[in-house]
C-alpha cells in the first residue's frame, strides 16, 4: 500500500506559471498557454477592454480566468435578457465564462461592452469558439466583438500533459515510474481535466487495494474512464 498521507481538498495545479503574489509561483510553465499567460498578467494594461481566451475542453482557459477573477477581483456576470451585466460592467472589472456554451443576449452584451469601455473597466470572456464562430445576429454587437482581443489556447501536448500527471502524483507524495507515465499520456484524453481525474482515480484505486500503480492498472482506469466519456 502506499504509505503516505493524502490532503483534503487537492486541486488540479494550474499549468502556467504566475508571479508570487497570486500564490501561482511554484505551477508548470508551458509554451502553449505562454501567450494567455501574459495578457491576464498584463492586466489593467490590456490592449483593449475585452479579452477573450479561446480553446478546448480542458485546455486551461478556465483556470486562467480564475487567477483572473482573483486578481482583479471580476464579478462573474451572465449577460441574458433582463440581467443586470450591464449595471454591474459599470461598477468593475467582470467575467463570463463559457460563452459558447452558455449563450448571451446580443442586446446584452453589447451594452455590457459598451459599458465597460464608458466606465474604463475590463471584460474578460472564455469560449471554446473563436467569437467569428458566435451566433451573433447584432451588427453593432460583431463590430464590437472584432475589436476584442482573442487568445487562443491550444490543446496539451505529450510534454505537458507528462507533466502535469508527474506533479499530481507528486502532490500525493507518489512518485511514478516514467514510462508508467508515458503509457498513459499516449493512451489518455488530451486535456488537464483527463489527467486529473486519472491521477485521482489511479490514486483511491491503488489504495483501495493496497497495490502499487502499475500498467496494468492504469489501463484499468483507462478503459473505465473512456467508457464513461463516451457514453456521456
Amino acid at each position: 500500500m502506499n504509505d503516505v498521507k493524502r490532503k483534503a481538498g487537492e486541486q488540479l495545479p494550474l499549468v502556467f506559471s504566475h508571479d508570487a503574489a497570486s500564490g501561482r509561483d511554484d505551477l508548470l510553465v508551458s509554451d502553449r498557454l505562454s501567450a494567455a499567460v501574459t495578457i491576464i498578467d498584463a492586466w489593467p494594461q490590456w490592449p483593449s477592454p475585452v479579452v477573450i481566451l479561446a480553446g478546448p475542453v480542458g485546455s486551461g482557459k478556465s483556470h486562467l480566468a480564475s487567477i483572473w477573477k482573483e486578481h482583479s477581483g471580476a464579478a462573474s456576470i451572465h449577460p441574458k435578457r433582463g440581467s443586470d451585466a450591464a449595471v454591474t460592467a459599470a461598477t468593475g472589472p467582470v467575467l463570463f465564462e463559457d460563452v459558447d456554451r452558455l449563450g448571451f443576449d446580443d442586446t446584452e452584451l453589447f451594452h455590457v461592452i459598451n459599458s465597460v469601455r464608458e466606465n474604463g473597466n475590463s471584460l474578460l470572456m472564455t469560449s471554446r469558439l473563436w467569437p467569428m464562430s458566435w451566433p451573433v445576429e447584432l451588427p453593432d454587437l460583431r463590430s464590437r466583438l472584432k475589436a476584442a482581443t482573442v487568445v487562443e489556447i491550444g490543446e496539451p501536448d505529450e510534454e505537458l500533459l507528462s507533466q502535469v500527471i508527474v506533479k499530481l502524483f507528486s502532490d500525493r507524495q507518489l512518485n511514478i515510474d516514467d514510462k508508467l507515465v508515458l503509457y498513459v499520456v499516449n493512451r489518455m484524453e488530451r486535456s488537464l481535466n483527463a489527467a486529473q481525474m486519472i491521477v485521482e482515480r489511479l490514486d483511491r484505486l491503488a489504495l483501495a487495494r493496497g497495490t502499487k500503480i502499475t500498467r496494468s492498472l492504469a489501463a484499468e482506469v483507462l478503459n473505465e474512464l473512456g467508457n464513461s466519456a463516451s457514453s456521456d
